[in-house]
């Protein structure tokens, strides 16, 4: 279901995957979204939840935020050591999570740097892992202004 387009009934104006998109939150209720963030996926968590009873979109949003904590200081430590499997790993965990939460830039980012390694283990990748860190920064900052907004 996470996959499958929805268009929130509040909403009256195109959905495009635009950060500037209305987002859903628990409530139904339209609410500006945070930049780096895709307001169709939040909206689409939203819809698993449709009452907000269970708190859907906040769990995962603060799941990705714990997920985030613990991979990037090994992240930091898989680069020092050249690690290149344990920088591949984490890639491939954040490239999933961070596309279901709504953050396409960095998902992108994530599977390039997994492919890069799958297809050639020497390749230089500091230009890249700087590029996901800078992106999880700003996903992470993002999603405390989601959760910041009442409703969330």
């Amino acid at each position: 279901m996470l996959n499958t387009p929805f268009r929130s009934p509040a909403s009256a104006e195109p959905t495009g995957g635009s950060a500037s998109g209305p987002v859903v939150p628990d409530h139904g209720t339209p609410a500006p979204a945070a930049p780096g963030l895709d307001a169709e996926a939040l909206a689409r968590l939203a819809a698993l939840d449709p009452t907000g009873r269970n708190r859907l979109v906040e769990r995962v949003l603060k799941a990705f935020q714990s997920s985030a904590a613990r991979l990037m200081p090994q992240l930091a430590q898989a680069r020092q050591a050249g690690d290149r499997d344990a920088i591949k790993l984490v890639a491939h965990t954040l490239k999933s999570s961070s596309a279901s939460i709504g953050a396409p830039a960095l998902s992108a980012l994530c599977a390039q740097i997994e492919a890069a390694i799958r297809l050639d283990p020497t390749c230089e990748l500091d230009a890249e892992i700087g590029s996901m860190t800078e992106a999880v920064a700003l996903t992470l900052q993002a999603i405390d202004r989601v959760l910041a907004e009442p409703g969330a």
